[in-house]
């Protein structure tokens, strides 16, 4: 199959002026290695329904997990045997990765809010100075400790805010993390839903193909780059005309020569 698919490849990139078959043909051998070949054994063996397969990750009393976990369900952990969460979610739900992106963006900023609040409060003599906790960090339990001992209303004032800074960035990371438990549950339910044809499709078209097309385009951005980098030293070593240097020569000669024979000195041209 790879050899077919290989071959298949560098006819397809035989006549490409700028970029070297065999460069795309490494990616697709990469690929191959690292993912596509076990995925072919699997589908070799338990054919396309292995694609519908979550697989229980249970470990023995005080041993780790030696496989990374593609979805955590009420606990329990589970490895998708071909086709990751992510390709689940773009397909059938990317409106609520949508949700979550502006989620996540919203608790960035609740968070960088906090972050500038405390840094530029927290200097020697600062309002927060006397916030810190025994290790030497400011936390939403070490300003409501200090909050209680305060008397100066400045003070008071600016562990307040840090107090409600802290309670928002608390509430941004709760929406966070229920918007993301309720979409791996949806994902979760979706791969016992899929029938073959859509099993085919999401592990040949948005896993395999996405994958290799995305390297590419990476392949044919780096090599434009480095063109337009090339171009651009060819445009900046060859800005200025032939004749216009000729002038300049000339004119800085002139120049010489006057700064010579003020200096009792003759310029031979």
């Amino acid at each position: 199959l790879i050899y077919e698919i290989s071959e298949n490849l560098l006819a397809g990139y035989a006549n490409s002026e700028l970029l070297s078959k065999y460069d795309i043909y490494q990616i697709l051998m990469d690929y191959w290695a690292d993912v596509m070949q076990d995925d072919v054994y699997v589908l070799a063996q338990d054919g396309w329904e292995a694609g519908k397969v979550l697989r229980e990750l249970v470990v023995a009393k005080g041993e780790k997990l030696k496989e990374i976990p593609d979805l955590t369900i009420a606990k329990k952990k589970y490895k998708a045997e071909l086709i990751p969460p992510s390709v689940i979610v773009a397909r059938y739900f990317a409106d609520k990765q949508t949700e979550i992106d502006e989620l996540q963006a919203k608790l960035d900023a609740a968070t960088q809010l906090l972050e500038s609040y405390i840094e530029e409060h927290s200097v020697e003599d600062g309002l927060l100075a006397e916030a810190f906790n025994d290790k030497d960090k400011i936390t939403k339990a070490s300003v409501a400790a200090r909050a209680k001992l305060a008397t100066d209303a400045e003070e008071k004032a600016v562990l307040k805010q840090a107090t409600k800074l802290f309670n928002a960035e608390s509430t941004a990371k709760k929406a966070v993390k229920a918007a993301q438990e309720s979409l791996d549950l949806a994902v979760f339910n979706q791969y016992p839903e899929l029938n073959l044809d859509e099993v085919n499709s999401l592990i040949v078209e948005d896993k395999w193909l996405a994958a290799l097309k995305n390297s590419i385009v990476a392949d044919i951005e780096r090599v434009t780059q480095r063109m337009a980098n090339r171009v651009k030293q060819l445009e900046e070593r060859y800005r200025t005309p032939l004749p216009m240097l000729v002038d300049q020569v000339d004119s800085l000669s002139d120049k010489v020569a006057c700064h010579l024979k003020a200096m009792g000195l003759e310029w031979a041209q």
